[in-house]
C-alpha cells in the first residue's frame, strides 16, 4: 500500500484526459467515460460561468486519481437552492485504503460549498462496497435505487444524497488543497 503524503491534488487540464482515460477504462471497463465526456465536463469547469469542478491526485508524473463534481446551476425559480452531483472518484487500486478517495471527496464537498449548495447527490453501483463505505463515513444517505443505471452490464445504482456539504469538511481535516485555479476563474 502507498501512502498518499508524496500526492498533490490539483485542477483536471486537457492534457490530463489520455492518463485519466487509462484509469477510467482499467477501473469501469464496462461502463468507463469517452474521451468527449471528459473534454465536454472539462470545457464547464473554468470561467466566471463555470458549473464543474474537476481535480486529478498526482504521486510524481502519475495520476493515481481523479474525481469531478457539477453543479445544477443558478437558484432555481422556486428559491430552492442548488445541487451538486458527484460525477466520478477513481482511485489507482495501488492507492485503495489509503485515504486518497476521502481526499478526493473532500475536495469535492469544499467546491460544493464554494458553489453555495445545499445537497450533494451521486449514484453508487450497488456492487460498489467500497464507495458505499465512503460515502456514508461522509454522511450520505441512500435515497432511492436507479434500475439498470450502468450499462452495458444492466447494474443499479443507488441515489445517495448529503445535505449541507459545509458540515462534513471539517476546517482541521488535513487534506493539502488544491494546485490549480479558483473554482470560479
Amino acid at each position: 500500500m502507498t501512502g498518499t503524503e508524496t500526492v498533490v491534488l490539483r485542477e483536471m487540464r486537457w492534457w490530463d484526459i489520455d492518463p485519466v482515460l487509462e484509469l477510467e477504462r482499467d477501473l469501469f471497463p464496462e461502463d468507463a467515460w469517452s474521451r468527449g465526456m471528459f473534454w465536454s465536463e472539462l470545457a464547464h469547469s473554468r470561467g466566471p460561468g463555470a458549473t464543474r469542478r474537476y481535480v486529478v491526485a498526482e504521486e510524481g508524473d502519475r495520476i493515481v486519481g481523479y474525481a469531478g463534481l457539477t453543479t445544477s446551476g443558478a437558484e432555481g425559480d422556486d428559491g430552492a437552492a442548488q445541487a451538486a452531483d458527484v460525477q466520478t472518484i477513481a482511485v489507482t487500486r495501488d492507492h485503495w485504503g489509503t485515504g486518497l478517495g476521502s481526499r478526493l471527496l473532500t475536495e469535492l464537498l469544499r467546491a460544493a460549498t464554494a458553489f453555495e449548495c445545499a445537497q450533494v447527490m451521486l449514484e453508487c453501483r450497488v456492487d460498489n462496497v467500497r464507495a458505499q463505505k465512503l460515502y456514508e463515513r461522509f454522511g450520505f444517505e441512500v435515497i432511492g435505487v436507479r434500475r439498470g443505471y450502468y450499462q452495458p452490464g444492466n447494474v443499479d445504482a443507488l441515489v445517495m444524497r448529503l445535505t449541507g456539504p459545509s458540515v462534513s469538511v471539517t476546517p482541521g481535516h488535513s487534506v493539502n488543497p488544491v494546485q490549480g485555479t479558483e473554482i470560479h476563474g
